[in-house]
């Protein structure tokens, strides 16, 4: 790709903070059901450690601390992310019009379960335009920072890694896709980078380029 205005043959979106403003809800939710199982983390530092990651580095996370989450922590864990997202999410503001004018192929790729993202998408109303193009973490050994997960999605969507662009709003997510050998732009418009400087996170991350608005997709490229 360029430096002009990219024509990329895939775009892949993550979707928590990307699609849809949810990485507040799903830190508070976190931060809630580890202290159920006697776990102190706070929603910053929930954010912190896991934002962009699968729920198998929330348990690698404690294991290399010398401690178990018991069973039963990740089923109920995934039942208040549901529920919680079922009463309050909200779409990324102006995603929809990018989306629905976008004249290339495109997908989802996540680190969260497809259960998940399906709920997030259907939701937000946002389900119709990816249909069943929807990958996540559950669908390759290893996930985001890792580039399986990216290079899953371009192999099924029949995509040169090369010529791909992802759109990430996570440290993890950024280094995936540069591990993946695509451009990524990171966006910052999500309200949990509403008192973290995401630009320069994102940045010395590796990203490409940073914006703040799903409005300004294509400004200044």
């Amino acid at each position: 790709m360029d430096q002009a205005r990219p024509t990329p043959d895939l775009i892949i979106f993550d979707c928590d903070g990307v699609l849809v403003d949810s990485e507040l809800l799903s830190c508070r939710c976190l931060s809630d059901v580890l202290a159920e199982f006697g776990f102190a983390l706070t929603e910053a530092q929930a954010l912190e450690l896991f934002l962009g990651r699968s729920t198998k580095a929330i348990e690698q996370h404690y294991r290399n601390l010398g401690q178990i989450v018991p069973d039963g922590f990740l089923p109920r864990l995934k039942s208040r992310v549901l529920e919680t997202f079922a009463a309050s999410l909200e779409p990324i503001p102006g995603v929809r019009a990018v989306v629905s004018e976008l004249t290339v192929p495109f997908c989802v790729a996540s680190s969260s379960d497809i259960d998940r993202v399906s709920l997030s998408l259907d939701v937000t109303g946002l389900g119709p335009l990816f249909d069943d193009r929807i990958y996540t973490a559950q669908m390759v050994r290893h996930g985001k920072p890792a580039p399986d997960l990216f290079l899953h999605a371009a192999a099924q969507m029949r995509a040169s890694p090369a010529r791909t662009l992802v759109i990430e709003d996570s440290v993890s997510g950024v280094q995936a896709g540069k591990a993946a050998g695509m451009t990524v732009w990171g966006f910052v418009g999500g309200s949990h980078y509403s008192v973290r400087d995401g630009r320069a996170i994102l940045s010395a991350a590796g990203a490409d380029r940073v914006y703040g608005r799903m409005s300004d997709f294509w400004k200044d490229v």
